[in-house]
């Protein structure tokens, strides 16, 4: 989303993991009411981030597109699209062109997944030939069992020390990992293709994915690098709010993480006194720690904004579908709450409207 009264802006997008134990829809929403520029899906079980068909009419209808795609390369997601990894990428792939993304993030392979480690490089240059989109290998981190560090990855879970031609940096690993951020993304280089924006402490090799400031990472120091450098690529907020106590102070941490990321992603000369809001609106006193002038956090003041999809105005003719049961089952028949007509379409996050599929 532009808008005339500011300067052009890097890309700030939503991952939907985020907004976790929500689900895949609430993302778009949520990213759509704060003003995010787009949302990078992460394919996990949740069948809504399989389906690119649904994800299109997500973002269409929110207006938010989808500007990157994460594939499934969790020990979670060992299923999703099937067992064979070469098959999850090129699934992956697929979607990341049909919704016009920009990035595909992948993990580099598990030791044991031998065959697949070792054409990793080759097989990801070869179909890099064959695609404008760009597979951009995610840093990770060793772990420790019993005592001793084990690196689950094969070759390593480091790809700055591999010839991959582009690498998503990501500030929790790093802290996890004990890495340094500034000095990795200085050695990336043009290399650096994608940013996975959080924070962490480092602390018994956990991985916090804390809303960036929280930590120990030089999150605010990479920003002001990154513009400095005229960075093309996408920064994807993706941080763990799961153990926010309400739904309120799930989107207050996110508004926190989008302000503090485009406060300090703005390059001298551009908009630094606050980012355009959703509604056009803009926050003000904005500093380069996420906090306004008066000492509040910046970007709360988004949460309690009246949802104007919620409206009877903005509803479409003819009725829409409506709240869906989070735990994704769709039931038949359609119900009537009030005055709108309500289905029970397993794509539609609680309290939001869509419009059915024709």
């Amino acid at each position: 989303m532009s808008h005339p009264d500011t300067a052009p802006r890097r890309l700030v997008a939503l991952s939907t993991a985020s907004v976790y134990p929500d689900r895949t829809p609430d993302a778009f929403e949520v990213a759509a009411r704060l003003g995010y520029d787009g949302v990078e899906v992460m394919v996990t079980p949740d069948a809504v981030s399989q389906d690119v068909d649904v994800l299109r009419r997500l973002a269409d209808y929110h207006g938010v597109p989808v500007l990157a795609v994460h594939a499934p390369c969790l020990l979670i997601t060992q299923r999703v699209w099937g067992r064979e990894p070469w098959g999850k990428l090129i699934r992956a792939k697929d979607v990341a062109e049909q919704l016009g993304a920009r990035v595909v993030v992948v993990h580099p392979p598990f030791r044991w997944q031998r065959e697949y480690a070792k054409d990793f490089g080759a097989g990801l240059a070869r179909m890099q030939d064959e695609t404008d989109v760009v597979f951009a290998v995610e840093n990770m981190f060793p772990l420790r069992a019993r005592g001793a560090e084990v690196a689950p990855y094969a070759p390593t879970w480091n790809p700055v020390h591999m010839d991959y031609p582009n690498v998503t940096l990501d500030l929790s690993h790093t802290a996890v990992s004990g890495s340094d951020a500034l000095a990795m993304a200085d050695e990336l280089g043009s290399r650096l293709a994608h940013v996975h924006m959080a924070d962490g402490t480092g602390l018994a090799y956990r991985d916090e994915h804390l809303v960036p400031g929280r930590g120990t990472q030089p999150c605010a120091p990479l920003l002001r690098r990154l513009a400095a450098a005229d960075y093309q690529g996408v920064v994807v907020l993706e941080v763990k709010t799961f153990r926010a106590p309400t739904q309120e102070a799930r989107q207050a941490d996110l508004a926190e993480a989008l302000e503090f990321t485009r406060a300090n992603l703005a390059a001298p000369g551009e908009a630094a006194a606050g980012s355009a809001q959703s509604d056009g609106t803009r926050a003000g006193g904005t500093q380069a720690d996420g906090t306004q002038a008066d000492g509040t956090q910046a970007g709360r003041t988004q949460v309690d904004r009246t949802e104007a999809r919620a409206t009877q105005a903005d509803r479409p003719p003819g009725g829409v579908a409506g709240a869906a049961r989070r735990n994704g089952e769709a039931g038949g028949g359609t119900t009537w709450v009030g005055t709108t007509t309500v289905s029970h379409d397993p794509v539609v996050p609680n309290g939001s409207v869509l419009p059915a599929a024709r």
